[in-house]
């Protein structure tokens, strides 16, 4: 934890949110041993530990990152209450405050990048219970049974760009490709996906642009305005043709834009040079692995939806931040001595965060969890509720 960001608590301050190395807040001694500042306008006190997920936390700080670090590698909530020897529902309060800082820091980070190519595909899981084991009532479906994760991966970086968790339906993949535009730049990259059929109305959507076709002859209303592709929108499917449920042939089409632009920026890429999926289904069974409730056959599912995505923020930020991947790792040109008597060091350890030029080293577990965020980004950013949902209060279940 550090000082200079350190902000303003106070809402009604007019340096609210302004971070501590803009001159308005002071070193103030400490509280209960907890280094403190001062704000010099307002006269609020802020200690060391605030906006970030250590802020009224009672535990053990080492307890605490060793629980979400057991979490993010897999480990069941019962499992990593045992590990740590605490109470279930400690690691659930524990758990919905490290899936708040990691949802807050991806948020932060997550803006403007230049993706060239992103594969967009779903993976199933459920919620409480199997679809096919519901009752016929209603209330039922709108939170119970089978629960898709639809990802949206840049495989440049092996970065996950977009998630949404929901049915199989239009609206999920419309708002999957609508957080792809919000964190990407002006650039569109090029998609490919398999045939499901809600991604190109999604892309049409998001990406299409509005335009009025000329009106034939003189009597009759003027056509309405539609929507029409761009001409640097480039989209492409994998389809996979299945006899008696098995896949016996795959084949690739263009759907959107020039088939000679597409082999072109094929021809240019760093990690293919065919049209697959290749990436992002590798990406689902690396969150199938790392997420107890993704497993197919498995006790450790979500009994809750707003739990199931804090498992998720939780295990994306770890995998982006802390985790290295071996595929991204560089060679030193000099190798580095270990401790011990190891064999000397030949590889700089990179993750997908560090691919994509957002940090420029392998965070720690306490780095994730101390980086604080201004409140005035949450501000100037009012459609991230919208695009990226939250969790309005704090319960003890799983």
């Amino acid at each position: 934890m550090d000082w200079e960001t350190l902000y303003c608590p106070n809402g009604r301050c007019e340096h609210y949110g302004k971070p501590f190395k803009t001159g308005w807040l002071a070193r103030n001694g400490s509280s209960r041993g907890e280094p403190q500042a001062r704000c010099r306008a307002c006269g609020s006190t802020v200690t060391l530990r605030y906006g970030t997920a250590y802020y009224g936390l009672e535990a053990e700080p080492v307890q605490f990152e060793t629980a979400l670090r057991a979490l993010a590698e897999g480990n069941s909530l019962r499992a990593t209450a045992r590990i740590i020897g605490v109470d279930k529902d400690t690691v659930c309060a524990w758990l919905d405050r490290g899936a708040r800082q990691c949802r807050a820091v991806i948020l932060a980070l997550w803006r403007n990048l230049p993706v060239t190519e992103c594969q967009l595909d779903e993976l199933w899981s459920f919620i409480h219970t199997k679809q096919e084991n519901l009752p016929g009532a209603k209330e039922y479906l709108d939170t119970y049974g089978d629960a898709w994760v639809w990802l949206a991966f840049a495989p440049v970086w092996r970065l996950v760009v977009g998630f949404v968790i929901g049915h199989h339906d239009q609206a999920q993949a419309d708002r999957l490709v609508e957080q792809v535009a919000w964190v990407t730049d002006d650039t569109i990259p090029f998609f490919t996906s398999d045939q499901w059929p809600a991604y190109p109305r999604a892309l049409l959507k998001i990406y299409g642009e509005w335009y009025c076709p000329p009106r034939r002859g003189t009597r009759g209303p003027h056509p309405k305005p539609r929507r029409r592709l761009r001409a640097d929108l480039l989209y492409a499917q994998v389809i996979k043709h299945r006899t008696g449920g098995r896949v016996t042939a795959i084949s690739t089409a263009v759907v959107f834009g020039d088939p000679a632009a597409v082999a072109a920026r094929l021809t240019h890429s760093p990690v293919s040079q065919t049209i697959n999926t290749s990436f992002v289904e590798r990406a689902n069974l690396t969150q199938r692995q790392q997420n107890r409730r993704l497993a197919r056959r498995t006790n450790g599912f979500s009994k809750d939806l707003s739990w199931f995505e804090k498992q998720l923020w939780l295990s994306l930020a770890y995998y982006h931040l802390v985790l290295p991947h071996d595929s991204l790792r560089h060679p030193l040109p000099v190798p580095e001595p270990t401790r011990g008597s190891g064999s000397p060091r030949r590889w700089r350890p990179t993750t997908p965060a560090m691919a994509a030029g957002l940090t420029d080293h392998v965070w720690t577990t306490e780095e994730l969890l101390s980086y604080r965020v201004s409140p005035l980004y949450w501000e100037e950013c009012p459609n991230l509720e919208k695009l990226f949902p939250g969790w309005p209060e704090v319960h003890h279940g799983n």
